[in-house]
């Protein structure tokens, strides 16, 4: 399924807003409210997309919005909330009124971040994903080897036929039969074991 596109570009303005806009906006949101995004631009008369609308007035003409520098408070705080909160800007909004996720987001990514220790930028680094160079040799064909070899080595195999669950112990190994390797209720048992252990 397919997200309907916001509006039809055919004939809308794009670009920086006019002071004449800005007006026309803050009056009909004023009167009418803002109920529907799409539909506002026509409602209101602005050549403008219903999304250009919505972030327009969010982040730049809803009452209430903090402008000019972020305070030593402000970035302290929007620093001590990234280390819990993460990318999350308008969970962090939220703990700063007046300031917008949008605005939050560009100070962190261009001020806020470059300030951090360089111990943390370390830490970041290292949680990414190992390569596929750094796998374990457990994959290398001389360990399956040995673990085959442990495997099929298993003494005293009886002819029993009965599985048995994937938490058995090498105990219970040795006491069922080699047709038990063979069965394709033995190794769902088994992979079934592994999922829940990890």
């Amino acid at each position: 399924m397919v997200r309907a596109p916001c509006c039809e570009k055919k004939g809308l303005k794009k670009g920086s807003w006019t002071p004449e806009e800005d007006l026309i906006l803050i009056n009909h949101v004023k009167t009418h409210g803002h109920k529907n995004w799409r539909a506002l631009p026509k409602l209101a008369g602005l050549l403008r997309c219903g999304k250009s609308c919505r972030l327009r007035w969010i982040n730049y003409l809803k009452p209430g919005i903090k402008r000019g520098n972020f305070t030593r408070e402000e970035e302290n705080m929007i620093i001590q909330l990234h280390e819990t909160l993460g990318n999350r800007w308008s969970a962090i909004a939220a703990r700063l009124p007046g300031r917008t996720d949008n605005e939050i987001k560009n100070v962190w990514n261009t001020h806020l971040k470059k300030r951090l220790p360089q111990q943390d930028q370390k830490r970041n680094s290292k949680q990414k994903q190992p390569s596929s160079s750094d796998v374990s040799t457990l994959t290398t064909a001389e360990s399956l080897d040995e673990f085959w070899s442990q495997v099929l080595s298993l003494d005293d195999l009886s002819d029993d036929t009965t599985t048995f669950p994937a938490t058995a112990t090498a105990e219970g190994i040795r006491s069922t039969s080699s047709s038990v390797y063979h069965n394709v209720d033995y190794w769902y048992d088994v992979y079934m074991g592994a999922q829940e252990l990890s």
